[in-house]
Order: structure tokens, then C-alpha cells, then sequence
């Protein structure tokens, strides 16, 4: 009877085990996609995996980067007081982590500042009321400088309105491309003409074309903001458009075949058998068109003056203080780390998206 039971007991933790390690596999997917692929041996140990083999992979995924992380750090904080430039030695690591220190201290005083504005601005309109004055209460709302976090968020929602734009010109555009040679025959020679074309040579085009048709009464989308969006978008669509031009060129030729015996409508083939077929390719454009859009951003901004990291770049470098060089050693890093956590976003999406998610 004792053996009996110990048997059922193993099995029973033999079947747990193996549920437990079938969940960690599946995460495993998730972890990998957003850059947390050093949890799954963390994980695996914790259920009880061969420990050396686990500590090996953790050791590739996770010791080894920060390793590479730290040699960087060192030499850069032991080269970076021998570089003299004209606004002295090129700052170190604790120079460039004060200064972030200080953005974010600046944007806390500028959120405390905002929020006392709007605490007088209530009780003087509270006042008014109380005195019988409801006509003369006004709202107005706090312009005070923009802070880098502010900055930060006008660069993201300037990023996302280019690359959406592209997204939806591109997307139609290579699967037209990709179903139809005459099309293709037709386009491809405009696509090898304006793939190579730099921002800085769309920019005075966009600028002067969005001066002369832009209207926008409420004030929501600055004209700075939408030029830099509509350069994001000029350059940032061609990755998309071909990619998806070569995913629809991919799908299994007897799936169309099917498709035509079905005699099913266009609509319907592209939507059941193109599409599904074509997104792996599809989103690895996106992920290649977001991070152009990203890189070709800070010029724009820059160049259109758009509130932004680019133009919190440009203003650091013509204000030439013993701080500005640090600070743009700070938006440079923050530019690389937002970039990165955007292409893991776009390859989370492409893995939940695509048939690569279940495999």
C-alpha cells in the first residue's frame, strides 16, 4: 500500500512538474519578446532544472551583456576626462547620471508650479462665483516650460503619428504591389528613387507645403509637430511598403490557387489568405519602418523646432554651458533606450500577431 502510494504521489509531482516547466516555456516566449529572457533560467531552476545547464544560460543571457555593460562604463569614465573640448572634458558617467538627476528634479518643480497655477486659478474663480461675477471665471491652462519628460512624450506622440501615417499608406500600397506585377512594374522604379532620400532633404519640401495648406483652429497639433511627423513619415514608410510587397509575394502559391477556386472576392482574399499569410514579414517592416521614424525624429525636430529630444538637443548645444554637453550625452541615451523598448513593443506585437507566437 505504501509503495502504491508513493507511486501515485510521483506521478503527481512528475505531472506538475511538467505543467510548471509547459508554463515557463510558454512565458518564455513573452520574457524573450520584451527583453526578459534572463528570467526563464531563473525560473527553470527555481522548478527544479539541472542547475549548470540553467546558470550556463543565465550566464549568456543576463552576466554576459551586463559584463559588456560595465567594461563600457569603465572605460568610458577612465578615456572621457582625457577628451578637452571647447566646453571642457567630455563628462563621465556620474556627470551625465547627475544631470539626469537634475531633469527629473526640474520636471517635479515644474509639475508643482503647474499645480499651484491652477490651485489659484480655482479659488480665484471660486470667488468670482461666491461674489456673483460667473461670466468673468476663465480657465486657462498652465504654459510654462516643457520639462524632458514633456519633451520625451512630444517625440513618442510625434513618432507614432508618422509612423501610423505610414503604416496606413504603406500596408495597401505593397499589398497592391505584391498582387499585381503591373502595379509593382509601375511603383518599384518611384521606390528605388525616394528610399535613399535623406530627412534633411524632405524637410524643407514638407515645411514649406504644410505652411501653405495647414489649418488647425484648436491648437492641438502645432505646425512644427506635424512637419516633423509627415518627414517620419516620407522615410519611414519604404521598409513597410517592400516588406509587405515580399510577404504577399511569398504566400503559398496553392493558397491562392484555392482562394481563385473558391472564386472568392478579392476583400475576402486578401483578408483570409494574404494577410495572414504576409504578417511576419509585414510587422518586420513595421519594427525596420519605427526605427528609421525614430532616428530620422531627432533631425526633424531639430530642424522644425518642434519640442521635442531633438529640439532639447539643439537648444543644449546653442546654450553652451559647463552642463549642456552632459545633457545631451543623457537625451542620447535616452533616445538609444526608447528605441530599443520600441522595437521589443513592435516584436512583442509581431510574436501575438503572427504564426511565430505559437510555434
Amino acid at each position: 500500500m505504501a509503495n502504491a502510494t508513493d507511486a501515485i504521489d510521483a506521478r503527481q509531482s512528475s505531472a506538475t512538474r511538467e505543467r510548471f516547466f509547459s508554463a515557463i516555456n510558454r512565458a518564455s516566449v513573452w520574457l524573450d519578446a520584451l527583453g526578459f529572457s534572463w528570467l526563464t533560467p531563473i525560473l527553470k531552476m527555481i522548478a527544479g532544472d539541472n542547475p549548470r545547464e540553467q546558470v550556463g544560460e543565465l550566464t549568456r543571457v543576463l552576466v554576459i551583456p551586463l559584463l559588456g555593460i560595465a567594461l563600457f562604463l569603465l572605460a568610458w569614465s577612465s578615456l572621457a576626462p582625457q577628451v578637452q573640448t571647447s566646453l571642457g572634458a567630455i563628462p563621465g558617467p556620474a556627470q551625465v547620471w547627475e544631470q539626469a538627476e537634475n531633469l527629473w528634479e526640474d520636471h517635479l518643480r515644474e509639475r508643482e508650479k503647474a499645480a499651484a497655477f491652477y490651485e489659484r486659478q480655482d479659488v480665484r474663480n471660486a470667488k468670482l462665483v461666491a461674489a456673483g461675477k460667473a461670466e468673468k471665471v476663465k480657465h486657462r491652462n498652465y504654459t510654462g516650460k516643457p520639462t524632458y519628460l514633456d519633451q520625451i512624450l512630444t517625440s513618442l506622440f510625434t513618432v507614432g503619428l508618422g509612423f501610423l501615417i505610414a503604416t496606413i499608406i504603406a500596408v495597401p500600397i505593397g499589398i497592391a504591389s505584391g498582387l499585381s506585377k503591373t502595379f509593382n512594374g509601375a511603383i518599384n522604379p518611384l521606390i528605388q528613387i525616394f528610399k535613399p532620400v535623406s530627412p534633411l532633404a524632405w524637410l524643407p519640401i514638407v515645411t514649406m507645403v504644410v505652411s501653405a495648406l495647414y489649418v488647425n483652429p484648436t491648437g492641438l497639433l502645432p505646425k512644427s509637430m506635424l512637419i516633423s511627423a509627415v518627414t517620419v513619415t516620407l522615410c519611414s514608410l519604404w521598409p513597410t511598403l517592400v516588406n509587405t510587397a515580399l510577404g504577399v509575394l511569398s504566400v503559398d502559391k496553392d493558397l491562392m490557387n484555392v482562394g481563385r477556386v473558391l472564386q472568392l472576392p478579392t476583400r475576402k482574399t486578401i483578408t483570409k489568405v494574404v494577410m495572414p499569410s504576409a504578417l511576419p514579414l509585414i510587422f518586420t517592416g513595421l519594427r525596420l519602418s519605427l526605427g528609421v521614424g525614430w532616428m530620422v525624429l531627432i533631425a526633424a525636430e531639430m530642424l522644425a523646432q518642434n519640442p521635442g529630444l531633438g529640439k532639447f538637443i539643439w537648444d543644449e548645444f546653442q546654450n553652451g554651458s559647463s552642463q549642456s554637453l552632459a545633457r545631451i550625452m543623457v537625451a542620447v541615451i535616452t533616445i538609444g533606450l526608447i528605441g530599443f523598448m520600441l522595437d521589443r513593443v513592435m516584436y512583442a506585437l509581431q510574436r501575438a500577431f503572427t504564426f511565430s507566437a505559437n510555434r
